[in-house]
């Protein structure tokens, strides 16, 4: 018989097949009270009549307490400890029925005291037997089944408990052939019933001993530092590996544990996970008109969906990208409660729009994601960068104001800090506008943060499409570094800004350690499977407007801890309104003046820290130093 009949057999007698249980489980019964009657009489069986009138009594009071206590299945392959306290809770209560209603009810006095306990012990250890080696049976068959994988787990807690029983479930394709876990008091003990083998860090000698053809990650609460190390081990091993889905994702119910994926790059961010204030978000959102601008894009759309969540009585999605939001609301309506989804198709910079849209639909609450944020670009189109950035903001808080919002808070960047690009300089203004802007009720809320992680036209995307197409990956400099957090962490951080954020507040997350961009392209291609010796990395230098690193706080800022430990509110000179308000009206004029210099100039009265990068100084090395050989193409955010 070959193994994958082996396998299919209990499939075949037990599955939806009660009846066959139920013979099974009587055969041991009756098998059982034989021996007990034989070993105690030795090997006679003087009373045929008792032993047969006790035997019928016996398998039907077996048989009803087996199945009370949830012992009629048949996935006798996937036997458990439950399963074998169960079949002592019913042999037990089994017992003491039958040893009542033998004595008190049949009066059967001559049946021997001691084949009560004797039968007892037999059927329990016949029970569970049956049980186990149905389990051992199909296990050491699987080993060797045509189709099934042989892996080998990393991690040896819960998650791994959890990962190993599914896998032993018909039809998962996999084996598994033990752990891994640096806890090495754990070394030699058996997790549902497979080994732990040894640490991580001895993967490579393990896979020596236990030859597998791929590598689970079962440690979904692994930090970013953690894992780097993980994948460094894995990847030294040339075996493809897979993890779980992260911790939060299981709770909340949106992945399980079998449900592997590809190691990713925000896997390797050293984020811990975000903690926030629930109830704080959803007593100011729950029940309240919300607007999100820019809602297609990404840090929009995901404020659209976190936003939802907590039951706001409007959402009202607004952007120009007329595709972008019609999948966004197709996205939206599947998780939809109570919440009714509007979506704007618009432009910020048209007030008449914007104040029907305030007028239309009451709204309280104004997340302001709407701006140019590509910084080569903006350097190329410093007019337009101004108008929507500056001028466009200036006017719709006005708007927001008139029409009675409650709250506006504006997503800024780090790069409004000592910009060296007229984006930074723009969101630099626009922090200026929030904080010095007077206000008759509506309070206002910038939140200053990095660079977000896969968002469109950032680093990660273009390095991606780059080893899709198999081409080298190109850095501007060596020596480039950015802080990076995921999409999900900033806008639950925004979030939480929105709640302790008051009148002119500017906030700045907390970002971390900046990564440099030549690492995350080392392990972007170590991670799609790839050598650094197939895939070149190349530099080509800063653009205009790049500086090599961005930061978070102004040296004359004072930097306040808040009641989020993520979260540092900055206090810093604001300049006076009215003075303001006419360096505004003087960097509109210069708009009207053929070139960008002028436009600089002006941006240069307003922002005194800003100052265009001296390219010059910049220039790459001819290597990046592992002797890849430097050509010309370009990739960052």
């Amino acid at each position: 018989m070959t193994s994958e009949y082996i396998l299919l057999l209990p499939k075949i007698l037990f599955r939806r097949r009660p009846i066959v249980i139920q013979v099974v489980q009587a055969l041991i019964i009756v098998t059982s009270l034989l021996i007990a009657f034989l070993l105690r009489f030795d090997f006679s069986l003087p009373e045929p009549r008792l032993f047969l009138v006790s035997g019928i009594v016996l398998i039907v009071i077996r048989l009803i307490s087996l199945r009370v206590f949830g012992l009629n299945h048949g996935w006798w392959s996937l036997t458990s400890v439950s399963d074998a306290l169960n079949v002592v809770k019913a042999v037990t209560a089994g017992s003491i029925v039958f040893f009542i209603i033998n004595r008190a009810v049949l009066q059967n006095v001559a049946f021997p005291r001691s084949i009560y306990f004797l039968e007892a012990i037999l059927t329990g250890a016949l029970l569970g037997g049956a049980r186990l080696s149905t389990r051992v049976l199909v296990e050491s068959f699987r080993h060797d089944a045509a189709g099934y994988k042989r892996v080998i787990l990393v991690g040896g807690g819960f998650a791994a408990q959890m990962l190993i029983r599914e896998l032993s479930r018909s039809g998962s394709g996999y084996v598994p052939i033990g752990c891994l876990d640096d806890d090495t008091s754990k070394r030699g003990i058996f997790i549902q019933g497979i080994p732990v083998l040894g640490t991580i860090d001895q993967l490579e000698t393990v896979l020596e001993l236990y030859p597998s053809e791929e590598i689970l990650i079962a440690i979904p609460s692994a930090t970013g530092k953690q894992m780097q190390r993980i994948t460094e081990v894995c990847e030294r091993t040339k075996l493809p590996f897979k993890t779980v889905p992260a911790l939060g994702d299981i709770i909340r119910g949106e992945a399980t544990v079998s449900q592997f994926r590809e190691v990713r790059l925000e896997d390797l961010l050293g984020r811990e996970p975000v903690q926030i204030d629930l109830e704080a978000v959803r007593h100011d959102l729950q029940g309240r008109n919300v607007l999100v601008t820019g809602a297609a894009g990404s840090i929009g759309s995901e404020l659209c969906r976190q936003i939802i969540e907590y039951g706001p009585q409007k959402l009202i999605c607004l952007d120009q990208n007329e595709t972008g939001i019609f999948y966004l609301k197709q996205e939206l309506l599947r998780h939809i409660r109570d919440t009714e989804v509007i979506c704007c198709v618009a432009d910020v910079s048209d007030s008449e729009r914007m104040r029907r849209c305030f007028s239309d639909y009451q709204i309280e609450h104004t997340f302001h994601a709407a701006a140019y944020k590509h910084v080569p670009i903006m350097e190329e189109n410093v007019a337009e960068a101004i108008r929507n950035n500056v001028l466009t903001l200036k006017e719709f808080l006005g708007v927001a104001e008139e029409q009675g919002c409650r709250s506006f808070v504006m997503i800024s960047s780090d790069k409004a800090v000592n910009p060296t690009s007229v984006m930074g300089s723009t969101k630099r203004i626009g922090e200026l506008i929030l904080a010095a802007r007077p206000s008759t009720g509506m309070r206002c809320v910038s939140v200053r943060f990095g660079n977000v992680l896969g968002s469109s036209g950032s680093v990660v995307p273009i390095f991606q499409e780059q080893l899709r197409r198999g081409t080298s990956l190109t850095v501007t400099h060596p020596e480039i570094r950015r802080f990076f957090m995921t999409t999900q962490e900033a806008v639950s951080l925004v979030l939480q800004a929105f709640t302790i954020g008051r009148g002119g507040d500017i906030l700045v997350l907390e970002m971390g350690t900046p990564i440099k961009i030549v690492d995350m392209a080392r392990t972007l291609i170590r991670l799609s499977g790839k050598s650094e010796e197939s895939i070149k990395i190349e530099f080509v230098g800063l653009r205009e407007g790049e500086k090599l690193e961005e930061e978070l706080f102004y040296g004359h800022e004072k930097v306040v801890p808040t009641s989020c430990d993520k979260i540092k509110r900055i206090n810093g000179a604001i300049p006076d309104w009215p003075r303001l308000c006419q360096q505004l009206e003087e960097l509109r004029a210069s708009m009207s003046i053929d070139g960008a210099e002028p436009i600089r100039k002006k941006l240069a009265q307003i922002v005194p820290e800003y100052r265009p990068p001296l390219l010059t100084t910049a220039e790459p090395p001819a290597n990046d130093g592992h002797g890849n050989r430097l050509r010309t193409a370009a990739a960052d955010d």
